[in-house]
């Protein structure tokens, strides 16, 4: 490989765009857990309906009973009486509940039902009142994220996808198993519990990736969540912080 060669010191060769004192190179040691790691890895659950008999519900409960089994401490939040994103202030009780639970948690659980294809407006709102920077504070960036959906017929991946789409939006890191229960009315009992079957055993598989990859995770997340751009950002409105008081 021919490297352009440079004088700069703050300039890597072959690299004429990159400042380099912003440049951080990854290694090993870099990734060792740094933190409080005594606590139970911390889980919230989102579910997109508030029917009484609520599928995408009774799949919450469903994982969260595998979670806790695995040792995580879960929180399922009741999306019942949170308004409308945007139609009352960011001081309303339900909200602050849940951009609380959300800069808690280290991983997250988001199931919905199928509505006209897409996901419901009940899980939209949810994920709408997350803010992207709450302060100095970024209550999604960097949680783990499973995805799930129930449909009322045939098997469907549309609200999966959807919902990757917007983990990636908020800056979670989406773990690569999901669960689409097709019928979902065959799928649980009277009492709200889902059958043996294949589904039950994909969303297993789905909760037990998502509480290994939360392990991996923890205390890794500030670093593996520095970008270079925002470093390069931070220097610069350092510069002219000191420019301003000269």
């Amino acid at each position: 490989m021919i490297m352009n060669q440079t004088n700069d010191p703050g300039r890597i060769p072959g690299l004429p765009n990159i400042n380099a004192e912003q440049l951080d190179m990854p290694s090993m040691d870099k990734l060792a857990p740094v933190g409080d790691l005594n606590h139970p890895p911390r889980i919230l659950m989102l579910y997109g309906s508030l029917r009484e008999r609520s599928f995408s519900r009774f799949l919450i409960y469903e994982a969260a009973r595998i979670l806790e089994h695995f040792g995580a401490e879960v929180r399922i939040f009741d999306p019942m009486e949170l308004p409308m994103a945007g139609s009352v202030p960011e001081t309303h009780p339900k909200v602050v509940e849940l951009r609380a639970l959300s800069l808690w948690s280290e991983g997250q659980v988001w199931c919905s039902p199928e509505r006209h294809g897409a996901i419901t407006a009940v899980m939209k709102n949810q994920i709408d009142w997350i803010p992207l920077e709450q302060g100095a504070l970024r209550p999604s960036q960097g949680r783990t994220l499973a995805v799930m959906q129930v449909c009322g017929g045939s098997q469907s991946f549309n609200v999966v996808n959807t919902m990757r789409l917007l983990g990636r939006w908020m800056r979670m890191f989406t773990i690569p198993n999901q669960s689409s229960v097709p019928m979902a009315y065959k799928e649980f009992d009277e009492a709200g519990r889902m059958r043996p079957s294949a589904y039950y055993d994909r969303v297993v598989d789905v909760m037990e990736e998502l509480f290994k990859i939360t392990l991996l995770m923890r205390g890794r997340l500030e670093y593996l969540t520095d970008r270079y751009s925002e470093r390069s950002e931070r220097a610069l409105k350092k510069i002219d912080a000191q420019i301003a008081q000269l």
